[in-house]
């Protein structure tokens, strides 16, 4: 099953597969971030958003949020969601806005759904013209040297009547520009287990390597991937929270 077949089939089921991420403070922390590096403008737009759960919680601290997702099963649950928030189908790497924006978030390693590095320059670009002047950039990413091909996170959930177990783990296979993030999903009703699995094609970058292709654009600041407190990354983990300020 293709990736794009698995989430559009499983789309009403996204948001349990997404159940131990903590929103609230994600959301919140890059806020506060926004608010140390940003324009104070209240303009958001964030790229790949699945059901809208962030843009929920940045409608709620008072931005005029947005969404866009290349996935329209992902985007009909988010209007429900969002209502009041203006959602399109398009792609990150070649969007466009139709007002320049004060904050552009893309969270839970989202960039990396660019196949490689040229479709990555490409969204670094979209998102440089489609932000204010002193407008910022905010996302998370993984350095492929740093990743552990043994990891491989699970969780489960009941829901409806059915247990639902799902697992997700990096794979870099040591070289190149594509890494893969795998997934399991399994979901058993009354003793009957159905069982999916799939890998999503995405850009593997040293960290090194994305600052390259970030420096011309943004002023680049890097944090320790923790939402509870503003860290500056210290270099040696492998999840990093950029913060990119509009040059």
């Amino acid at each position: 099953m293709s990736s794009n077949a698995l989430y559009t089939d499983l789309s009403s089921y996204y948001d349990l597969m997404c159940a131990d991420i903590d929103y609230p403070a994600q959301s919140h922390c890059v806020g506060r971030l926004h608010q140390l590096f940003g324009n104070q403008g209240r303009r958001h737009l964030d790229l790949a958003c699945g059901t809208g759960p962030h843009v929920r919680h940045f409608l709620d601290a008072g931005y005029r949020s947005a969404g866009l997702d290349i996935n329209q099963p992902m985007l009909d649950i988010a209007r429900q969601r969002c209502p009041q928030a203006h959602f399109s189908r398009q792609d990150m790497a070649s969007f466009q806005v139709g007002e320049p924006l004060d904050l552009i978030t893309c969270f839970l390693y989202s960039i990396h759904y660019n196949p490689g590095v040229e479709q990555l320059q490409a969204c670094l670009a979209s998102v440089h013209a489609a932000l204010a002047q002193g407008g910022v950039f905010c996302f998370n990413s993984v350095d492929k040297g740093l990743i552990d091909n043994r990891s491989f996170v699970r969780h489960g959930v009941e829901h409806d009547g059915s247990q639902f177990t799902f697992g997700s783990g990096w794979y870099y296979s040591g070289e190149g520009e594509r890494q893969a993030l795998r997934l399991s999903i399994e979901k058993t009703t009354a003793g009957e287990t159905q069982a999916w699995e799939d890998e999503h094609p995405m850009v593997a970058l040293t960290f090194a390597e994305l600052r390259q292709l970030l420096e011309p654009l943004f002023e680049v600041h890097a944090f320790e991937h923790d939402y509870e407190r503003i860290t500056p990354w210290a270099g040696t983990s492998g999840n990093a929270l950029f913060v990119c300020v509009k040059r």
